[in-house]
């Protein structure tokens, strides 16, 4: 694919905004501290003008920052692995570009390297300090389409608040006014507070590194081993199908395992049989949760940070491969059900008293090898299934495909309502591992829901 770059823009909130320095949470600071990419498709339609989409995005995120005026500012590190934002209305990138691609060449839009070139990349090479937080690229195909490419900082914001501003800057697009304004005081988190004396700290097993292969004394050679990505589908029957399986013979006495428990049980199963571990093999699976309604009052309504923790399930290949799915299903549920006030407040707390964070920090992209690595023979899943990421309509219509960009990294994987039956349960699987363990994962991933 031959993309053309147009123009390149500095796109600054429409009013004047609060200036100063913003304290981060501790879970802005941890993880994932890149940036994020998304990409959105669009048909050709008669609303769909080129040079008045490019005016309508343009100040319509001219006028949505004026409200999200965090995501004009910049990053800068503050010393012992630790960043603050710098609220400097300093702007959003925004790019232009054209190819002379079609959308049909896209077929069913699984990822592809060609995606590169339709997402704004990043050089990590520039000074933090000089990065902008959100780079929105929109690319013009020669069929009239577009695609629209967001790269957003994760130190910033997490999935939820990434998509509660991309939805409002579209409801400005339309002339509708904001439905949830931001809450972007991170206070609640207790964001820049030091260490508290008295609050008992808990154990907290996901601050400890995932473990090695055995026989390994650290994952420098499986972090450069090639990876693929596929997308794989699972109907709403095979999705009643696998939950049936893990009630069945399982443990459970309570509520049914729901969707996610289930289908990254299954994917953690499937893993461990393609990488073809010994059965003592020790194995983690990372889960992502999101605490605002678990913390005691809620965040409010809006709350715009980072308000996920991501916690591990552990076992051994040998118990997972031998036991029914209801095992790995029951070891996920026991790692997401310990995730309540008290716990995350512990977290923060056991965050503050380090006196580094950069062990912490996942720093693959800026070329370090110190952070949490989740490729083999670990793997962690991500859920997007209760996340607002279709129907997308700045005033031309809903997108045909919305997706995640490229990620490259063993052991990623993300669940998405699948986009054409998003209603009826069904999903897709987004699935990335090392080149040689792919074939034989898609074999064990449907072999018994066919």
């Amino acid at each position: 694919m031959v993309v053309s770059y147009r123009s390149s823009f500095t796109v600054k909130p429409a009013e004047p905004t609060w200036t100063g320095s913003l304290s981060l949470s501790e879970w802005d600071q941890i993880g994932t501290i890149t940036h994020v990419p998304t990409i959105y498709f669009y048909q050709s339609s008669q609303k769909l003008l080129i040079d008045t989409v490019i005016t309508t995005l343009k100040d319509s995120l001219s006028r949505a920052l004026v409200h999200f005026y965090p995501l004009a500012g910049r990053l800068r590190w503050i010393g012992h692995g630790r960043l603050e934002l710098v609220c400097n209305a300093a702007g959003a990138q925004f790019i232009e570009a054209e190819s002379q691609s079609k959308l049909d060449s896209f077929g069913d839009f699984s990822p592809s390297p060609e995606y590169d070139f339709l997402i704004p990349s990043v050089d990590y090479t520039v000074p933090i300090q000089e990065l902008p937080l959100l780079i929105v690229q929109v690319t013009k195909f020669q069929c009239g389409g577009i695609s629209l490419g967001f790269t957003i900082s994760h130190a910033v914001v997490d999935g939820q608040s990434a998509l509660h501003f991309i939805s409002e800057w579209a409801r400005i697009a339309r002339g509708e006014p904001l439905a949830v304004p931001p809450f972007i005081d991170r206070k609640l988190l207790r964001a820049g507070d030091p260490p508290a004396v008295s609050l008992p700290i808990l154990d907290h097993k996901e601050f400890n590194h995932p473990p090695l292969l055995i026989g390994q004394t650290n994952n420098i050679e499986e972090r450069k081993k090639k990876t693929t990505v596929a997308m794989l589908k699972l109907t709403k029957s095979q999705v009643d199908k696998l939950k049936n399986m893990a009630a069945n013979k399982s443990l459970n006495t309570g509520r049914p395992y729901s969707r996610y428990e289930t289908i990254a049980g299954h994917i953690w199963q499937c893993a461990c049989k393609a990488r073809d571990h010994k059965s003592e093999q020790p194995t983690a699976l990372g889960v992502c949760v999101d605490s605002r309604n678990r913390l005691q009052p809620p965040l409010p309504p809006g709350y715009f940070g980072n308000a996920t923790l991501d916690v591990i399930a552990v076992s051994s290949s040998g118990e997972l491969i031998s036991k029914p799915l209801g095992y790995a299903a029951s070891k996920i549920r026991q790692a997401i059900m310990i995730v309540n006030d008290e716990y995350v407040r512990s977290g923060i707390e056991f965050l503050k008293s380090q006196a580094d964070l950069t062990k912490f920090q996942d720093l693959h992209a800026l070329g370090g090898d110190d952070g949490p690595f989740y490729g083999n023979p670990n793997i962690g899943v991500v859920s997007w299934l209760t996340l607002p990421i279709y129907r997308l309509d700045f005033g031309w219509g809903r997108e045909v495909y919305m997706g995640p960009g490229t990620h490259d990294f063993d052991g990623d994987s993300l669940l998405l309502p699948s986009h054409d039956d998003h209603e009826d349960g069904s999903v897709v699987v987004a699935m990335c591992l090392q080149v040689s363990h792919m074939e034989a994962f898609k074999n064990h991933f449907y072999q018994d829901i066919i």
